[in-house]
């Protein structure tokens, strides 16, 4: 069991040093790399089990079969709910399916797990803006892109938000 805790702590650790150099990157295909390689390791969940029930999930997902999608993610968060990526893939198809209150259950859930899930932030942000809590969507927007200053198309709508916000203020 100790060499089990020893595996986690240098995962943990390569994470932090990952998630810090995409903070600090000023360089946006350096950024992309860096996040393929973070997205890479959140993905392992370390269980052929659950690698199997998230793989038939996403081919659930593709398929449009969003409640048999949740029936396996179900299993997925009951199996390893320590594993940030289950709860996050369960969010995103509460989120298709227009469920926000429970996608937004799952995001904490996620981000309980692992703070600095830009995806989880980013859908967050949507979700937020869709309900018009404004400033709200702006905090995690903000967040979102303290982790990862290069996420797609975040700044443009982060910067959309201030305008509106501040256009509402007049």
């Amino acid at each position: 069991d100790n060499a089990k805790s020893t595996v986690e702590e240098r995962r943990t650790a390569r994470l932090d040093l990952m998630f810090g150099r995409l903070a600090k990157t000023t360089d946006e295909r350096r950024a992309r790399r860096i996040a393929r390689h973070i997205m890479r390791r959140l993905n392992q969940s370390g269980s052929d089990t659950i690698d199997f029930l998230m793989t038939r999930a996403g081919d659930r997902v593709k398929a449009k079969d969003y409640a048999k999608a949740l029936d396996l993610l179900d299993g997925v968060v009951r199996l390893r709910p320590e594993f940030a990526e289950g709860w996050n893939r369960r969010a995103t198809v509460h989120f298709i399916m227009g469920n926000y209150g429970q996608s937004i259950a799952d995001i904490e859930q996620v981000l309980r797990r692992e703070p600095r899930h830009w995806g989880a932030l980013s859908g967050l942000s949507l979700i937020l803006v869709s309900m018009e809590r404004k400033l709200d969507a702006l905090a995690v927007m903000n967040r979102a892109l303290e982790v990862h200053p290069y996420l797609p198309r975040m700044k443009e709508r982060r910067d959309r938000l201030m305008l509106e916000i501040d256009g509402a203020d007049i």
